[in-house]
Order: C-alpha cells, then structure tokens, then sequence
C-alpha cells in the first residue's frame, strides 16, 4: 500500500524565519549549495550591508568569492528582490540564493533578466523551499530551482571569449567541461559546479569547510583528487580523518598522501597521477581515472562525515 504524500507549512517547522529558519539553513548550507552547484562556505549570519544586514554570507570555494542568501519564509516580494541586488552589489558577491516559499511569476522572471544580462561574474538563483510528508513521517526538506544562469549560454560566450585566456587555461577550461560531463553522466552527483578555467575543481562533501577539490596542473603534467580541509576545521577534521587512515585507504584501494604542506593552515588529503594532459587525444583514461577516485573519495569522506555528525 502506497503513503499519501502532503505538503508541510514551512512555519509549523520554524515559527521564525531569523530565529529559526536562518540557523537551520546555515548547518544544512551543503544541502542548499548542492540544489544550486555550488560548493558553500559559511562566513556569518546578519552580516552588516551598511545600515541592512544580510541574512547569511557564505563563500563559493570554486571562486573563493562572497555569496549572499536571503531568505523569505513567504510568498517573494520587491523588498527581498531589492535586499539581494543591493547585498551583491556592496559585498561584491559572485551569487545570490534567493530562498522562498513560493516565487511569483514576475520575480522568477526579474532573475532570469538578471541572468541573461550579467556576465558569469555573478549568477542569480531562485529556490523555492517546500517540506514534503508522507503520511505521518518525519518531513523531509527539498530545494525547489525556480531560476538560475543558463549555462549553455555562458559557456557559448565563455568560448567566444577564450582568445583572452592563456593556453593554459583554455586547456583547464576544456578538461573540467568534459570531467562534468562523465561525473554528471554517472549519476551519482546531483549538481556540479560550472567549469571555470582554473586548476581545480570542486565537491561538495555535506560538510562546510570541509570538500573535494581536484586539480589539474598542465605545467607538471598530474591531476589529482585531494580532500581541502579549511583553516577553520583544521583542528577537528584532519585528526579525525587519520583515526581513520586504515579504514579511509582500504576503502579507496590505495595510499593517500596526508598533509604533504604540513605547514599551510589549510590541510589537506590527496592522490596525485602523472599523465600526458597536453593533448586533448588523450584525455579520455586521466578523466576516466579522475572521475572514478572523485566518486570513492566523495563516497567514504562523506560517509565518515554523516557518522561523526551522528555521534554527536
């Protein structure tokens, strides 16, 4: 026999949208940053934008630049569209997430102007949030994307544009686009960031501060897939992912190197493979290797995640 599945008022969960709603969405910014393809950093909460103050500031790792998240436990209004192009404009934010109960017509449509009229530099997203039941079960949450960028036409004007880029970063703008490409094809990750032409690449792991962040290096000619632990959690994830050391390489099939920069405040986990990545002929067994140890870190790094998560 089949459960019924209902639609849950957003304030019988959280009577408060500052009081309740913006904490809860802050401990599951992974969760948000994997509706949209972003991988999130969390920066603070009320962040003061002159007299205003942003609900919550995170940080996208795949730029290293501000995202701004507004949220509305309600139907969007002007007010809220006006706060997120006020906020991006003073923090200088590459994102804004625009979370509401429901988005009207005119607002879905006021982002995708925004969208297809700015360039990739900063990307307006609209996610409708919704509590779903079935039965009497506990609610489970769903992020909802009303609007976002479209990527094939950012990236038709990003190859337009690539006579401005290095050889180099041609070569690293090509590579993550056909690494997307045989990760989306998996199946296994919901969204992915955009490829960019940088050297690396990153992953959400549900944990912020804590991701997946692959690189290509077209000067010594390796790629690797490597755990980034940033300066924040340092001194809680790095211990806690050795105590697992054995467990952590049995599962990967392999040696890991642990903390190669020892003296950087970032640490870091990491797998590195040479091959030949200045022809595109080529390229097919590094993504095919890249693709495969991407999914076996992201698979026992994320389940590591969820226990210690769990035990506490």
């Amino acid at each position: 026999m089949l459960g019924k599945i209902k639609n849950v008022p957003l304030r019988k969960i959280w009577k408060n949208e500052a009081l309740d709603f913006t904490p809860w969405l802050v401990e599951n910014i992974n969760d948000l940053g994997q509706a949209v393809g972003l991988v999130l950093e969390f920066e603070g909460k009320e962040v003061a934008v002159g007299p205003y103050s942003a609900d919550i500031l995170a940080k996208d790792t795949g730029t290293g630049q501000f995202v701004v998240i507004e949220n509305q436990l309600e139907k969007t209004n002007h007010d809220h569209l006006g706060k997120c192009i006020t906020y991006s404009s003073i923090l200088n934010a590459s994102a804004v997430i625009w979370v509401a109960a429901e988005f009207t017509e005119e607002h879905k449509k006021a982002l995708d102007w925004l969208n297809d009229h700015t360039s990739d530099e900063i990307s307006f997203y609209g996610v409708k949030v919704e509590l779903l039941q079935i039965d009497e079960s506990a609610p489970a949450i769903q992020f909802n994307i009303k609007s976002s960028p479209n990527e094939m036409v950012r990236q038709a004007i990003k190859r337009k544009n690539q006579g401005e880029l290095s050889d180099a970063r041609k070569l690293q703008f090509d590579f993550w686009t056909v690494f997307k490409e045989k990760l989306k094809q998996t199946g296994k990750i919901g969204s992915l960031q955009t490829p960019r032409p940088q050297y690396w690449f990153d992953v959400a792991l549900g944990k912020s501060g804590v991701h997946l962040s692959n690189t290509f290096n077209t000067w010594e000619n390796k790629i690797g897939v490597r755990v980034y632990i940033g300066n924040k959690e340092a001194d809680t994830w790095l211990p806690y992912f050795e105590n697992c050391k054995e467990r952590i390489e049995n599962e990967i099939g392999c040696e890991l190197d642990w903390n190669p920069n020892s003296e950087n405040r970032d640490k870091v986990i990491t797998l590195i493979k040479s091959y030949d990545l200045s022809d595109k002929e080529k390229w097919e067994e590094p993504i095919s290797w890249l693709v495969n140890y991407t999914l076996k870190f992201r698979d026992t790094f994320s389940k590591l995640i969820r226990e210690e998560r769990s035990s506490n």
